[in-house]
């Protein structure tokens, strides 16, 4: 999960950063409108409206044009109902007013990745080397064999396979299946042994020490 971090503080982002690393996210820091625009796609912006080159609801009305499906915070020291309601409406999923703590903009950052996560038309069939998902059906094949999950077991292979070969955290893991990062982290661990059992081959779905879990791509 991509985070740009669009704040000119280099203290405030150098802090920003470091939390939101240690909760399983990969972020990027643009200090300026022009560093913003020219930045990685990602999956979520975090973004000061008070910018040095420019007015941060520009960079946001830029930013919603580019894609209707981008999660948009805006991170400010602007209060005032004004400020929020013109962040909102020029497209903004959220607006987050300095000072806050970690726990609320946490918390801010899942239910917009959820909502965004919603809009994402989900493809019906998804193929990685021998594991073939019918999302619709709801069933799994593994080399033409039928493999029976739970619910659980289901979910955390889907969020798997829509990325098969790249590692996928842990948290990005729980946020799919349970709608939160703050559940235990051994919870996914035991499902992820019980998924190995039942695909019938272990190291499909691959370990990646201190970051997630892979599946084998083809």
């Amino acid at each position: 999960m991509r985070i740009l971090l669009v704040e000119d503080d280099r203290r405030v982002a150098a802090a920003l950063s470091s939390a939101l690393t240690r909760r399983g996210y990969q972020v990027e820091h643009a200090a300026t409108v022009a560093a913003a625009l020219s930045a990685a796609p990602c999956d979520l912006v975090l973004l000061d409206l008070t910018l040095p080159d420019g007015d941060g609801t520009d960079l946001c009305r830029e930013l919603r044009r580019r894609s209707s499906q981008l999660g948009i915070i805006a991170v400010t020291a602007r209060g005032e109902e004004r400020d929020r309601v013109l962040g909102l409406r020029l497209g903004a999923d959220d607006y987050v007013v300095k000072p806050f703590s970690m726990v609320e903009l946490q918390a801010r950052i899942e239910a917009v990745l959820r909502r965004a996560a919603h809009t994402v038309p989900e493809r019906n069939l998804i193929e990685a080397g021998e594991v073939r998902i019918d999302v619709g059906g709801r069933t799994v094949t593994v080399a033409g064999r039928a493999v029976a999950l739970t619910r659980k077991e289901f979910d955390i292979l889907l969020s798997l396979a829509r990325q098969p070969g790249v590692a996928v955290p842990r948290d990005r893991i729980l946020l799919d299946v349970w709608g939160t990062t703050w559940a235990d982290r051994h919870t996914v661990e035991v499902h992820v042994g019980s998924l190995r059992g039942k695909l019938g081959d272990p190291t499909l779905v691959e370990t990646v020490r201190g970051v997630g879990y892979r599946l084998r791509g083809a």
